[in-house]
Formats: C-alpha cells, sequence, structure tokens
C-alpha cells in the first residue's frame, strides 16, 4: 500500500504539495473564523437609527437592498454585544499562539497545525445549536474555544515552511501558504452571503459547510503532509536529499533562546509593525461586512461579494509580491532587508490613503467600493514583508518568533470590534470616519516602526552553538553585495 502511495506521489514535489494543503489551511482556519462577521447581520433584529441623526449620516436603500436582504434576525443583541461577540474569538487565540509556537518547534508542526483547525471544525459545526440554547453567551464561549484552538495554527504553519522550503523558494512558498488566510476572508464572505440569500436554512447553513470542510480538510492532510523530509514516506530520495542540503533548519531539538529572542531588535521591530498592521486588519475583516449592511445598505448576498471582493485584490497582490521579491533577491537587486522594508511600506502607506479617502465619499457606493477594494487589496503585500520575516530571522525558532508577533498583534483583534462597537452606536458615516483614521494612524506606525528597526539576515542566536561562543557578532550572515557563490546561497536561504 505504501509502495503504491509513493509510485503515485513519485512524479510531484512533496514540497508544492505541502505548499497547497498548507494554503487550504489557511482557507479553512479563515472561512471559519470571518463566517460569523457577514451571518450575524442576518442572526440579530436591525437596530433603527436614532431619530437625531442628519440625513446626511443615513445612506438611503440601493435597488440590490430592496431585491432582498435574506431571512430576519431574531436576536436583540446590541452594537456593544456583537462587538463582544466578534472579539471574544481573539480571547482565546492569544492564549495558544505563544505555546503553539513553542510545541511546533519541539515536536513538529503537523500535528499542532492539524488539530488546531480540527477543534475549530468542531466547536464551527455546532455554533447554531449553541446559539439556538444559550444565546449570546453560549456564542461568546463557543468563539473563545475556537480561537483556542486557531491560535496554534499559524505559528505551526510558520515553524513548517521553512523545512519544506528550498534556497530562492521562501518568499513564494510562505505567500502562497499565507495567501490561503486571503484566499480564506474572500470565500467565507461571498459564500456566506450566497448560502444565507438561497437557502432556506439561512444563516445555520454557513457553519455546516466551513466546519465540514475543515473536517475533510484535517484527514487530507493527516494522510499527505509531515513534519520535515526525512520522516516523509512518499517523498523521492533526490528531493529529501535536495531539502536536506538547503535548509538551514536543525534536525535535534534546539533550546529557545528567550533572552536573546526577546531582547532582539528585529525581533521586536516586527512586533509593533504586527500590532499596527493587524487592528487595521481585523477591523476590515471582522467589521466591513457590518459597514457594508448598515451603513452603506447592501442587501446580504452583495454584501457577501463586495466584502469578499478586496480579499480577491489582496490574495493577487500577494502571491505578485512575492514573486517579485523573490526576482529582487535571487538576482540581488535589492537585499532580503530592503525587500521586506519596501512590501511593508507598500502594504501601510497605500491602504491608509485609500481607507480614509473613502469615509469622505459618502454614500457614492461605486467609489467607496473602488477604494476599499484597493484600500484592502494592497494591503496583501504584507505577507511578503513582514509576515514571513520571522523565518527570515530565525528558521529554527520561526513559529516561537511568530507566535510572539502574532500573540501581540491579536490584542488588537479583541479591541477592533470591540471599539467599533462603542464608537458607531447609530451606525453613522461620521462614527465610522473615526474608526478608520483610528486604522490610518495605526498603519502609520506600522510602516515607521519596521522601516527604522526591521531587519530581513538570520540573526546569530539561531544558531545552536552560539552560546560556545561561535557567533558572538548580532548578525553574522553575508550581505547581497558579497560576490562569492557560497555568499548567494546563503542570502538566498535567508529570504
Amino acid at each position: 500500500m505504501l509502495t503504491s502511495w509513493k509510485l503515485c506521489c513519485a512524479r510531484i514535489p512533496q514540497r508544492w504539495v505541502f505548499t497547497v494543503m498548507g494554503c487550504l489551511a489557511g482557507v479553512n482556519v479563515c472561512t471559519m473564523r470571518i463566517s460569523l462577521s457577514l451571518a450575524i447581520t442576518q442572526m440579530v433584529v436591525s437596530a433603527e437609527t436614532s431619530n437625531s441623526t442628519s440625513s446626511d449620516e443615513i445612506c438611503p436603500a440601493s435597488d440590490s437592498t430592496t431585491s432582498g436582504t435574506g431571512s430576519g434576525g431574531s436576536y436583540e443583541w446590541d452594537t456593544y454585544t456583537q462587538g463582544v461577540i466578534l472579539s471574544s474569538f481573539y480571547w482565546g487565540y492569544v492564549f495558544t499562539q505563544i505555546p503553539g509556537g513553542m510545541l511546533a518547534d519541539k515536536i513538529g508542526g503537523k500535528y499542532v497545525l492539524g488539530l488546531g483547525i480540527f477543534t475549530s471544525a468542531i466547536f464551527t459545526l455546532l455554533t447554531p445549536v449553541v446559539v439556538e440554547t444559550f444565546d449570546s453567551t453560549g456564542l461568546i464561549v463557543l468563539r473563545f474555544l475556537m480561537g483556542l484552538g486557531e491560535g496554534t495554527t499559524i505559528p505551526a504553519m510558520a515553524e513548517l515552511v521553512p523545512r519544506w522550503s528550498a534556497p530562492g523558494e521562501e518568499s513564494i512558498i510562505g505567500t502562497v501558504v499565507t495567501s490561503g488566510i486571503l484566499l480564506g476572508n474572500m470565500l467565507g464572505t461571498a459564500l456566506s452571503g450566497v448560502l444565507i440569500q438561497n437557502s432556506s436554512m439561512g444563516w445555520p447553513l454557513v457553519f455546516y459547510v466551513f466546519g465540514a470542510a475543515g473536517v475533510l480538510w484535517f484527514f487530507a492532510w493527516v494522510l499527505l503532509c509531515y513534519n520535515n523530509p526525512d520522516v516523509h514516506p512518499f517523498i523521492t530520495e533526490s528531493e529529501k536529499n535536495f531539502l536536506r542540503k538547503t535548509t538551514n533548519c536543525k534536525k535535534e531539538l534546539v533550546p529557545t533562546p528567550w533572552r536573546h529572542i526577546l531582547t532582539s531588535v528585529p525581533v521586536w521591530a516586527m512586533v509593533g509593525a504586527g500590532i499596527g498592521h493587524g487592528f487595521s486588519h481585523f477591523t476590515m475583516m471582522t467589521d466591513l461586512p457590518l459597514y457594508m449592511s448598515n451603513v452603506l445598505n447592501f442587501s446580504i448576498q452583495s454584501n457577501g461579494f463586495l466584502s469578499a471582493l478586496p480579499y480577491l485584490v489582496m490574495w493577487i497582490a500577494s502571491i505578485a509580491s512575492s514573486w517579485v521579491a523573490d526576482w529582487f533577491i535571487k538576482t540581488r537587486k535589492m537585499s532580503i532587508t530592503n525587500v521586506r522594508k519596501f512590501w511593508t511600506t507598500v502594504a501601510s502607506v497605500l491602504p491608509a490613503i485609500f481607507i480614509i479617502t473613502a469615509s469622505y465619499v459618502g454614500c457614492n457606493r461605486v467609489v467607496v467600493i473602488v477604494l476599499f477594494v484597493l484600500g484592502t487589496g494592497f494591503m496583501g503585500p504584507y505577507n511578503t514583508g513582514v509576515l514571513i520575516n520571522s523565518m527570515d530571522l530565525s528558521p529554527n525558532h520561526s513559529g516561537t518568533v511568530m507566535a510572539i508577533m502574532l500573540t501581540t498583534a491579536s490584542l488588537t483583534g479583541i479591541a477592533a470590534p470591540y471599539l467599533v462597537g462603542v464608537l458607531t452606536p447609530n451606525q453613522t458615516l461620521s462614527e465610522w470616519r473615526v474608526v478608520f483614521w483610528i486604522c490610518f494612524g495605526f498603519f502609520l506606525q506600522s510602516n515607521i516602526v519596521f522601516v527604522i528597526w526591521g531587519d530581513g539576515e538570520i540573526q546569530y542566536w539561531n544558531d545552536p552553538d552560539f552560546r560556545l561562543g561561535l557567533d558572538k557578532q548580532p548578525v553574522t550572515e553575508p550581505k547581497v553585495e558579497n560576490d562569492t557563490k557560497s555568499d548567494v546561497t546563503v542570502e538566498l536561504r535567508s529570504s
């Protein structure tokens, strides 16, 4: 049986099988996470806008709104309660990031990632029953448990990617894998709108479909993907030897150099950039469907498609930026550090400009949608800039470093939905404009921090032997200006 599988899979490079399955992991993670953002607009009873609100603050109903808005909601949750519900996922998410990254670094990321998605899928399937039985309190607890499960996933993936990436492929493999997050956001919003609008079951169907998809993915993952090439039963010897010779990851357990990680300036630059970008990203991901529904008055199906469109552009921008980044590095046009800083700037400054401009366009729906699509879409190169930076700094501890960054960034996931609920009680244009100005400030903060203090070189504490005095200087990897062949190999590996 095993021989048959190996013969069947031998023609397919297993690092690309891993890449596809890793991308689908991101899809499942985000469809299950984001589905509530659209579903909640149909779960709650629509709140009436305050009588004191000026007509200039309210967008008239569009044709698509009057053509059908989905089934009416039955839960009387105010904007504050909705904010608590949407943020409760991140209460659990922050607790398992660092333990998940540490566990992945010690035992490998396969089951840390797989079981995180599997448990989240089970909780997703239970969502309709829990809401019906326990109302908002039950949903808050369930989303907290989902966050605990999903918190391990991205750090575990950060541990796996360097083990399955050849020199010159890390940017593209890492970005394809992380682009699954963007695809998940896109599919989660678009399909949610279609399922709710066209099914007699309504919003519960969303959770059944995405939960079942997560369970199916888990079984495929267990069968097809492994911690590293050495333990993979289907990989060819040539590919195994190729990856074994070209990766900078150690096979033995490596003690985590906590003091050096926590005092590393490039690590804290990642953290600062993650916090700034995280607030704006979580605000758009979680609350854009609410803006589309309550302010712009789109129908549920139109809301789903239009909320998904920015993520399609973001996904395209993410993949395109990774190809350009690899070209810059391979041709030695730019250093790894400058590549990371360039794409971080693109992913911060342009979204800040487009999103704040959208808040001043008023009810011109076409222009607003175009600006939101451009603003959110240009956040895609963040994957090529900051998100894969932990793999640059330390392939051996990338899971832990990624977990530190994501834990701090996820704190903004708690704050963002709650803050939006507090700032937008009447769901007016001027209230939302304040929210977008806060996003503007966070975008600029993330860029300034990373451009000044960020780095793209392997850090000295990545080497397990650095405590023996073999590496005393902060960064010992050769820079791109070196001309020897060995320098090129090391430079590409740290991309």
